[in-house]
C-alpha cells in the first residue's frame, strides 16, 4: 500500500468508526466540528473532563465490547500495593503526607502488542483524523502516538471486587473509551484541578483519600462507545470498586505532544509485568513537564 493509499485508509477507518453525525470529523475546521472543539475546549477549560456520549457508531457498539471482551483474559494481573503518586511506597515522607497513604490496586491491562491492529479501538488509534480531533481539543497543533509498544494502546480491566485506586497520570492528557460496563459500581470518580504544576495542594489530596474531601469529589456516568477526554496531571481520580459479575473495561489511547516518547522500566514492569528493548533503552532519557512528585 503507497502513502496515499494509507492515507486514504486511515480516513475512512475514523469516518466508519465514529458516528460522524454528531461529530463530524471527516469535516475538519468545518462548522460542526469545529461547535464540537469549542465545546470539549471549555468542558476541559472549566473541570478539566469532557465526555463525548456515543462517539462510537451505535451499530458498531456491541462488536467494540465484544473484540474488547475477547482479549481481556491476555491482561497482566498484580494485585500490589500502591499510593496515589504510584512512587515507592517506601519512599521516605513526613508522616501526614499523602502520599503515605496506601491501597491494593487490583485492576488489570493488555498491553498493545497483544491488541490486534484489526480491532475497533486499535484503528481508531491510529486513524488520522481521530488524532488532529484529539489534538485540536487539547488545544495542540498535533499529538504522536507514543513510541512505546506496550502503552500507547491498551486495555484497562476492572475485575468484580477489585478497583482502579485513587491516582494522578504521569502525562498531562488522556483520552479513553469505555467498552463494556459492570452491573454495579466501576463508577469514575474525580478532582477537577486538585492540584497545579506549581502547587501540590497535600492537604486536599490527603482530605480526598481518608474520605474528609466529598465535596471536592465528581462523578461521571459512562456509557460502552462513550469517549472521555481527561486532564488527568492535575486531578486526582478513580474507578470505584466493580460489584456484580461483569467486569469494566476501557480502553486507553495515550498520545503525546512530542514523538517517540516511551515508558519508564519500573512503572512499564508495574503495569504489564514485562519490559522490551525499547524501555531499556529509554531509560534516563525521560523529559518531565513539571516537577510534581509522580
Amino acid at each position: 500500500m503507497g502513502a496515499v493509499e494509507a492515507r486514504a485508509a486511515g480516513r475512512a477507518a475514523g469516518t466508519e468508526l465514529v458516528d460522524t453525525d454528531l461529530y463530524p470529523l471527516d469535516e475538519p475546521d468545518g462548522a460542526g466540528w469545529t461547535a464540537v472543539v469549542s465545546r470539549v475546549r471549555e468542558e476541559l477549560a472549566n473541570s478539566g473532563c469532557c465526555v463525548l456520549p456515543d462517539f462510537i457508531r451505535g451499530a458498531l457498539q456491541e462488536r467494540l465490547r465484544t473484540e474488547c471482551a475477547a482479549i481481556a483474559p491476555d491482561a497482566h494481573y498484580d494485585v500490589e500495593t500502591v499510593n496515589a503518586y504510584n512512587i515507592d511506597i517506601g519512599t521516605p515522607l513526613p508522616d501526614d503526607h499523602p502520599g503515605r497513604i496506601t491501597v491494593e490496586r487490583g485492576n488489570a491491562f493488555v498491553a498493545r502488542d497483544l491488541i490486534p491492529r484489526d480491532l475497533i479501538v486499535h484503528r481508531l488509534y491510529s486513524d488520522p483524523l481521530f488524532q488532529r480531533f484529539v489534538a485540536a481539543c487539547f488545544g495542540l497543533p498535533r499529538v504522536h502516538e507514543l513510541g512505546d509498544p506496550l502503552s500507547g494502546l491498551c486495555l484497562n480491566v476492572v475485575n468484580p471486587g477489585m478497583e482502579h485506586p485513587w491516582h494522578f497520570d504521569t502525562n498531562e492528557f488522556t483520552v479513553s473509551l469505555l467498552t463494556q460496563l459492570p452491573e454495579d459500581g466501576g463508577v469514575f470518580e474525580y478532582c477537577p484541578n486538585i492540584r497545579s504544576a506549581a502547587d501540590e495542594n497535600f492537604a486536599d489530596v490527603r482530605d480526598v483519600l481518608t474520605g474528609r474531601g466529598a465535596h471536592l469529589v465528581r462523578r461521571l456516568v459512562l456509557r460502552p462507545g462513550d469517549l472521555q477526554l481527561f486532564k488527568g496531571r492535575y486531578s486526582l481520580h478513580r474507578v470505584s470498586e466493580v460489584r456484580g459479575d461483569v467486569a469494566r473495561h476501557t480502553a486507553i489511547l495515550a498520545y503525546s505532544e512530542r514523538p517517540g516518547v516511551v515508558g519508564s522500566v519500573a512503572r512499564t514492569r508495574q503495569l504489564f509485568g514485562r519490559v522490551l528493548p525499547e524501555h531499556l533503552a529509554a531509560e534516563g532519557r525521560a523529559v518531565r513537564v513539571d516537577a510534581l512528585l509522580d
